[in-house]
């Protein structure tokens, strides 16, 4: 029985349980009692100065200002770049004058979550690159991705995180990683009118088209857009194609591009 209530809950979120005429006390009780019997996948990496990252980014540093024996509390001061682990992008981070990180709205931080497993063609072709055409696919076998949702790309590389090499470079220092096709991108945002993309490779576009094209046109697309992403996710293979939802916790600093994040999502507890 929970576990229809919790698929119900999510088929309707965002267009009821939390709209505005469903906002009464009991409703939002009874849509958190809910969630709770639901199993909760962790969608986020641990951030650690090891972790790897994009490029020539440097490495978050700590120092400890305070502790607890001289102080009576412990306090670190840290420094990382705002793209760093599992992270949000807002549009700004490639497009002057789009939304920063203050400007996200809450509503856009708790979506309906589809996944699309590409984990099998891409252990078969590291550079695999997710087209419409794979989308439309999807959607034959799993029905039509709703509007107002996060659209997630799994594809098994979050395992490379530890012990692995998230840029899969040869034996020449070339990067093959998978990615998502503008076509894609163009598709899910403007035919079916997503709010936003995760995936869980460093970059947006695959390996395959940045050297082709000489740029990270997809990434690009997404927030020129004005929508936002969340860059090396973790965990997707273990949530299913329909039925979960998505939380993002985000700090609200002022005018950031971005900054990492704790994602979550809540799927029913025997999916």
């Amino acid at each position: 029985m929970e576990k229809k209530l919790l698929q119900n809950l999510i088929l309707n979120i965002p267009w009821s349980i939390f709209g505005r005429k469903a906002m009464t006390s009991s409703a939002i009780v009874d849509a958190l009692r809910v969630l709770k019997t639901g199993r909760i996948v962790d969608l986020t990496h641990l951030v650690h100065p090891g972790i790897q990252r994009f490029g020539a980014f440097p490495a978050m540093t700590s120092e400890t200002r305070y502790t607890v024996a001289e102080s009576g509390f412990h306090v670190e001061q840290v420094s990382f770049v705002t793209q760093y682990g599992t992270h949000i992008d807002a549009p700004e981070h490639f497009v002057e004058g789009r939304r920063t990180l203050e400007a996200i709205e809450l509503d856009e931080l708790m979506l309906p979550l589809f996944v699309l497993h590409f984990e099998d063609k891409v252990a078969a072709d590291p550079e695999f690159i997710v087209h419409a055409d794979d989308v439309k696919a999807w959607e034959a076998e799993h029905g039509p991705i709703a509007p107002e949702s996060f659209v997630a790309f799994s594809s098994g590389w979050h395992r490379r995180m530890s012990g692995g090499d998230m840029n899969n470079r040869d034996a020449e220092g070339v990067a093959h990683c998978p990615g998502w096709g503008l076509d894609a991108l163009e598709y899910l945002f403007e035919t079916r009118g997503v709010t936003a993309v995760g995936h869980e490779t460093l970059d947006t576009d695959g390996s395959a088209d940045v050297r082709a094209k000489g740029f990270l046109y997809g990434e690009k697309y997404v927030l020129e857009h004005n929508h936002y992403q969340i860059e090396v996710m973790a965990n997707l293979d273990q949530v299913p194609s329909t039925g979960a939802v998505i939380f993002v916790g985000v700090p609200k600093f002022d005018r950031l591009p971005g900054f990492p994040v704790r994602a979550w999502a809540v799927v029913p507890a025997e999916a």
